[in-house]
Protein backbone atom coordinates (compact mmCIF):
# COMPACT_ATOMS: atom_id res chain seq x y z
CA UNK A 1 0.00 0.00 0.00
CA UNK A 2 1.32 3.42 -0.94
CA UNK A 3 2.20 5.88 1.79
CA UNK A 4 0.01 8.99 2.04
CA UNK A 5 1.30 11.76 -0.24
CA UNK A 6 3.61 9.29 -1.99
CA UNK A 7 4.66 10.58 -5.39
CA UNK A 8 6.19 7.95 -7.67
CA UNK A 9 9.40 8.90 -9.47
CA UNK A 10 8.93 10.59 -12.82
CA UNK A 11 10.70 10.28 -16.14
CA UNK A 12 13.60 12.71 -16.18
CA UNK A 13 13.94 12.37 -19.96
CA UNK A 14 10.58 13.07 -21.59
CA UNK A 15 9.48 10.91 -24.51
CA UNK A 16 10.85 12.36 -27.73
CA UNK A 17 11.43 11.73 -31.40
CA UNK A 18 14.62 9.75 -30.70
CA UNK A 19 12.68 7.14 -28.74
CA UNK A 20 11.63 3.82 -30.22
CA UNK A 21 7.86 4.07 -30.15
CA UNK A 22 4.79 2.44 -31.61
CA UNK A 23 1.52 4.29 -31.85
CA UNK A 24 0.80 7.90 -32.69
CA UNK A 25 2.94 10.61 -31.10
CA UNK A 26 -0.33 12.43 -30.36
CA UNK A 27 -1.73 9.54 -28.28
CA UNK A 28 -3.04 10.61 -24.89
CA UNK A 29 -1.93 7.34 -23.30
CA UNK A 30 1.84 6.84 -23.12
CA UNK A 31 3.43 3.70 -21.74
CA UNK A 32 7.23 3.67 -21.39
CA UNK A 33 9.07 0.45 -20.58
CA UNK A 34 12.66 0.20 -19.43
CA UNK A 35 13.51 -3.36 -20.34
CA UNK A 36 16.25 -5.95 -20.53
CA UNK A 37 16.06 -8.49 -23.35
CA UNK A 38 17.44 -11.30 -21.18
CA UNK A 39 15.30 -10.59 -18.11
CA UNK A 40 12.71 -13.35 -17.60
CA UNK A 41 10.25 -10.84 -16.09
CA UNK A 42 10.57 -8.66 -19.20
CA UNK A 43 10.04 -11.78 -21.28
CA UNK A 44 6.84 -12.48 -19.33
CA UNK A 45 5.71 -8.84 -19.71
CA UNK A 46 6.32 -8.83 -23.48
CA UNK A 47 3.07 -10.61 -24.50
CA UNK A 48 1.12 -8.57 -21.94
CA UNK A 49 2.37 -5.31 -23.48
CA UNK A 50 1.49 -6.64 -26.94
CA UNK A 51 -2.03 -7.40 -25.70
CA UNK A 52 -2.35 -3.91 -24.15
CA UNK A 53 -1.24 -2.37 -27.45
CA UNK A 54 -3.81 -4.41 -29.37
CA UNK A 55 -6.57 -3.53 -26.91
CA UNK A 56 -5.90 0.23 -26.88
CA UNK A 57 -4.85 0.59 -30.52
CA UNK A 58 -4.17 4.14 -31.66
CA UNK A 59 -5.05 5.56 -28.23
CA UNK A 60 -1.67 4.28 -26.97
CA UNK A 61 1.92 5.22 -27.67
CA UNK A 62 4.34 2.55 -26.42
CA UNK A 63 7.99 3.46 -25.91
CA UNK A 64 10.81 1.02 -25.22
CA UNK A 65 14.12 2.05 -23.63
CA UNK A 66 17.09 -0.23 -22.99
CA UNK A 67 18.02 -1.08 -19.41
CA UNK A 68 20.41 -4.04 -19.62
CA UNK A 69 21.25 -5.39 -16.18
CA UNK A 70 24.59 -6.93 -17.09
CA UNK A 71 25.39 -8.13 -13.56
CA UNK A 72 22.51 -10.62 -13.81
CA UNK A 73 22.11 -11.03 -17.55
CA UNK A 74 25.38 -11.48 -19.47
CA UNK A 75 23.70 -11.26 -22.91
CA UNK A 76 21.59 -8.18 -22.11
CA UNK A 77 24.06 -5.56 -23.37
CA UNK A 78 24.70 -7.55 -26.55
CA UNK A 79 20.95 -7.87 -27.14
CA UNK A 80 20.34 -4.14 -26.56
CA UNK A 81 23.15 -3.19 -28.94
CA UNK A 82 21.73 -5.67 -31.45
CA UNK A 83 18.32 -4.00 -31.26
CA UNK A 84 19.97 -0.62 -31.81
CA UNK A 85 21.97 -1.97 -34.77
CA UNK A 86 18.69 -3.19 -36.27
CA UNK A 87 17.22 0.26 -35.62
CA UNK A 88 19.99 1.74 -37.75
CA UNK A 89 18.52 -0.36 -40.57
CA UNK A 90 14.96 0.74 -39.77
CA UNK A 91 14.03 -2.60 -38.15
CA UNK A 92 14.02 -1.90 -34.39
CA UNK A 93 10.59 -3.34 -33.62
CA UNK A 94 11.17 -6.46 -35.69
CA UNK A 95 14.38 -7.11 -33.74
CA UNK A 96 12.78 -6.17 -30.42
CA UNK A 97 10.09 -8.79 -30.99
CA UNK A 98 12.58 -11.32 -32.33
CA UNK A 99 14.82 -10.99 -29.26
CA UNK A 100 11.95 -11.47 -26.81
CA UNK A 101 10.43 -14.31 -28.83
CA UNK A 102 13.81 -16.08 -28.91
CA UNK A 103 15.01 -15.07 -25.44
CA UNK A 104 16.14 -18.57 -24.51
CA UNK A 105 18.63 -18.60 -27.43
CA UNK A 106 20.30 -15.22 -26.84
CA UNK A 107 23.99 -15.41 -27.53
CA UNK A 108 23.91 -18.73 -29.39
CA UNK A 109 26.52 -18.93 -32.14
CA UNK A 110 24.89 -18.11 -35.46
CA UNK A 111 21.81 -16.63 -33.72
CA UNK A 112 20.79 -14.66 -36.82
CA UNK A 113 22.01 -16.91 -39.62
CA UNK A 114 18.78 -18.86 -40.02
CA UNK A 115 16.62 -15.73 -39.66
CA UNK A 116 18.47 -13.38 -42.00
CA UNK A 117 15.76 -13.39 -44.68
CA UNK A 118 12.92 -13.24 -42.18
CA UNK A 119 14.44 -10.20 -40.44
CA UNK A 120 15.18 -8.46 -43.74
CA UNK A 121 18.48 -7.14 -42.38
CA UNK A 122 22.03 -6.88 -43.54
CA UNK A 123 23.19 -9.34 -40.89
CA UNK A 124 26.90 -8.87 -41.65
CA UNK A 125 26.53 -5.12 -41.02
CA UNK A 126 24.50 -5.78 -37.88
CA UNK A 127 27.05 -8.22 -36.47
CA UNK A 128 29.93 -5.87 -37.31
CA UNK A 129 28.24 -2.90 -35.59
CA UNK A 130 27.52 -5.00 -32.51
CA UNK A 131 31.11 -6.35 -32.39
CA UNK A 132 32.44 -2.78 -32.65
CA UNK A 133 29.92 -1.48 -30.05
CA UNK A 134 28.77 1.21 -32.50
CA UNK A 135 25.49 1.63 -30.61
CA UNK A 136 26.77 1.25 -27.02
CA UNK A 137 26.39 5.00 -26.43
CA UNK A 138 22.68 4.90 -27.22
CA UNK A 139 22.17 1.94 -24.88
CA UNK A 140 24.05 3.78 -22.12
CA UNK A 141 21.95 6.93 -22.66
CA UNK A 142 18.76 4.89 -22.21
CA UNK A 143 20.21 3.16 -19.15
CA UNK A 144 21.32 6.40 -17.49
CA UNK A 145 17.96 8.08 -18.16
CA UNK A 146 16.41 5.12 -16.37
CA UNK A 147 18.75 5.45 -13.39
CA UNK A 148 17.91 9.16 -13.13
CA UNK A 149 14.21 8.29 -13.30
CA UNK A 150 14.35 5.80 -10.42
CA UNK A 151 14.56 2.56 -12.40
CA UNK A 152 16.19 -0.14 -10.30
CA UNK A 153 14.93 -3.30 -11.97
CA UNK A 154 13.19 -4.55 -15.07
CA UNK A 155 10.68 -4.24 -16.41
CA UNK A 156 9.91 -0.77 -15.10
CA UNK A 157 6.94 1.03 -16.60
CA UNK A 158 6.03 4.70 -16.67
CA UNK A 159 2.50 5.85 -17.41
CA UNK A 160 1.98 9.49 -18.23
CA UNK A 161 5.52 10.19 -17.05
CA UNK A 162 5.08 8.66 -13.57
CA UNK A 163 6.58 5.33 -12.57
CA UNK A 164 3.94 2.63 -12.41
CA UNK A 165 4.48 0.60 -9.25
CA UNK A 166 1.47 -1.71 -9.65
CA UNK A 167 1.21 -5.26 -10.93
CA UNK A 168 2.25 -5.42 -14.60
CA UNK A 169 -0.71 -7.54 -15.67
CA UNK A 170 -3.02 -6.77 -18.57
CA UNK A 171 -6.01 -5.52 -16.55
CA UNK A 172 -4.04 -3.35 -14.11
CA UNK A 173 -1.94 -1.77 -16.90
CA UNK A 174 -5.02 -0.91 -19.00
CA UNK A 175 -6.81 0.49 -15.94
CA UNK A 176 -3.78 2.62 -14.98
CA UNK A 177 -3.45 3.93 -18.54
CA UNK A 178 -7.16 4.81 -18.65
CA UNK A 179 -6.91 6.60 -15.27
CA UNK A 180 -3.89 8.57 -16.50
CA UNK A 181 -5.75 9.53 -19.68
CA UNK A 182 -8.62 10.98 -17.65
CA UNK A 183 -6.05 12.97 -15.72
Amino acid sequence: MAKPNYQPPRLTLPVGEWDHSEGPSSARMVLVEYGDYQCPYCGAAYPIVKKVQKELGTKLRFVFRNFPITTSHPQAEWAAETAEAAAAQGRFWEMHDFLYENQASLGDHGFFATYEKKLELDVKRLEQEVAQHVHAGRVKEDFMSGVRSGVNGTPTFFIGGARYDGYPGFGPLVAALERAEKG
